[in-house]
């Protein structure tokens, strides 16, 4: 089956040319139809490059999920231009340090983000800050600054292999990486669904997509770029808020829609209490995490003609590379429901040990894809690429074993990840920014289970003296994120090592999770 774009460049417009009218986004009170939608496209394009933006410059976007995110990520793709969205909830410091490496001279923001862009601009070299909101400053947001240039319809000659997006993956070594995803990539990722030649995979302009998982996220924006793409009309909403996601299914009859099992566990207990009608819902799908079997029971009853679809992937896969399609689903539970699924066709598994040989079915190794939704590399980082991209594998650090059926499950993290909500954390991370603490003597940072976020950041602290764990946490968050801040703290007298010094963060978790615990998907 022939891809029917080859790059992104012009989604836009061709869904302008074939269903002007037909609504593209919705967004509060907000209607944006396909041809208003490409005029604004036009006319950002004209604007970027009035600010200097060319072809292979880094554009920066900072906030929340909004209109004007898919105008700057398709007025990017028609200038060769790449976009960078940055995580709207780290903090200044995290900022700055993507904006530097990314080489970002030009920043859309958002006025509640306002003081960490300013405070990271400093430190960044950004050149220009525009905000999609009302400026403090009087000078024109960012729809308004776009509507003083008329349309410019000159389009880079875009490549396939050239980078469209560069999203930054939280570090091991407590450094963020950037993923250089090419048009070829994503557009695979959008492809994978037709591919298995079943219904939920097809996509039309008849299709309504909500989209409320965040869009700096490549969850968020890969799900956002299959509706632009199939020329559906999208339902946008500012960030994953509960009542939000109901009264747009209800109100919006939406079809599709993407979530992570801990908003959809929140999701489906408000729905146990307030009558709203779910039905026009066709498909759910969901990641970071397998669905519990209790949730999957009560969005059964909530959503009554919703096929579930369980996506594993990556930011440097694009996405999703293994689904479980919705017959794998059964109310009673099954073995394949522990896992993620089985690989898209046309992209391949591998199970391999540390000197890389494929390991047989059974056997717990690290998963390994090859995928045409691979990244090409991670930007300025030839050290990093070079492990993670070997003979056109992608080697993920997780561990896991593949079924004789090819389904796949995943067993730990070879790097220790835990995963809060959807959101990926790097114990290293929050390790080096603990061992800043002028009482920290020595420190690991581990999940444990959390039955609202599926894990939570727990810090095992060796202390001087008697700083509290009020204190560790109040430190912890002027340095990092919030969303990766323990949750708690304990302190011990000296942490487990083995012979060579590593600590043995095996034992530290083993108190907290049941035998054959903590799959994660």
């Amino acid at each position: 089956m022939a891809a029917r774009f080859t790059t992104l460049a012009d989604l836009t417009a061709a869904h302008a040319a074939a269903t002007p009218d037909r609504i593209a986004i919705s967004f509060g009170d907000q209607r944006i139809g396909w041809a208003a939608l490409h005029d604004r496209v036009l006319r950002a394009v004209a604007a970027f490059r009035g600010a200097g933006v060319r072809p292979g410059d880094r554009l920066g976007w900072l906030g929340l999920n909004h209109p004007d995110y898919i105008i700057v990520m398709a007025a990017c793709f028609r200038l060769g231009a790449v976009l960078v969205a940055i995580n709207a909830r780290l903090v200044a410091r995290e900022i700055a340090f993507i904006l530097q490496d990314a080489g970002i001279g030009v920043l859309i923001s958002e006025s509640s983000f306002c003081a960490a862009a300013e405070d990271a601009r400093s430190s960044a070299g950004v050149e220009r800050i525009i905000l999609i909101d009302a400026p403090h400053d009087g000078t024109p947001a960012f729809a308004h600054w776009i509507a003083t240039w008329a349309p410019d319809d000159i389009g880079h000659q875009v490549d396939s292999e050239d980078v469209a997006l560069q999203l930054y993956t939280s570090g091991t070594t407590g450094f963020p990486k950037g993923a250089l995803l090419p048009h070829r990539a994503l557009l695979g990722t959008i492809e994978k669904g037709r591919l298995t030649g079943e219904a939920w995979g097809e996509w039309d302009e008849n299709d309504v997509c909500l989209v409320a998982m965040p869009l700096f996220h490549i969850g968020g924006t890969g799900w956002g770029l299959h509706a632009v793409e199939a020329g559906a009309a999208m339902v946008i909403l500012p960030r994953p808020d509960v009542a939000g996601i109901i009264a747009a299914i209800a109100n919006q009859r939406v079809t599709r829609m993407f979530i992570v099992p801990s908003v959809l566990a929140a999701v489906v207990q408000q729905l146990e209490t307030t009558s709203a009608d779910m039905t026009s819902l066709t498909e759910l799908y969901y990641g970071a995490s397998p669905i519990p079997l209790d949730i999957l029971r009560r969005s059964i009853t909530a959503f009554p003609n919703a096929g579930f679809i369980q996506c594993y992937g990556a930011t440097e896969t694009s996405g999703t590379v293994v689904y479980l399609p919705p017959h794998d689903h059964e109310p009673a539970g099954n073995d394949r429901m522990r896992g993620c699924g089985k690989a898209f066709p046309g992209n391949e598994i591998r199970i391999i040990d540390g000197a890389g040989t494929i390991l047989p079915p059974g056997i717990v190794g690290e998963v390994a894809i090859k995928s045409v939704s691979n990244m090409i590399g991670y930007h300025r980082n030839p050290e990093a690429t070079a492990k993670a991209l070997q003979d056109g594998w992608y080697r993920t650090g997780d561990a896991g074993f593949l079924d004789a059926d090819g389904y796949l499950t995943i067993h730990d993290r070879v790097k220790d990840m835990i995963i809060s909500g959807g959101e990926n954390v790097y114990p290293a991370e929050i390790e080096s920014a603990l061992h800043d603490h002028p009482d920290v003597v020595d420190c690991a940072v581990i999940g444990v289970p959390d039955a609202r976020w599926g894990e939570a950041v727990k810090a095992i602290i060796v202390r001087r003296g008697d700083v509290t764990a009020e204190a560790i946490v109040a430190f912890a968050r002027t340095r990092i994120a919030g969303y990766k801040v323990p949750k708690s703290v304990d302190f011990v007298e000296t942490l487990p090592r083995n012979a060579s010094g590593k600590i043995l963060k095996k034992e530290l978790r083993a108190p907290y999770w049941p035998e054959g615990g903590r799959l994660v998907g």
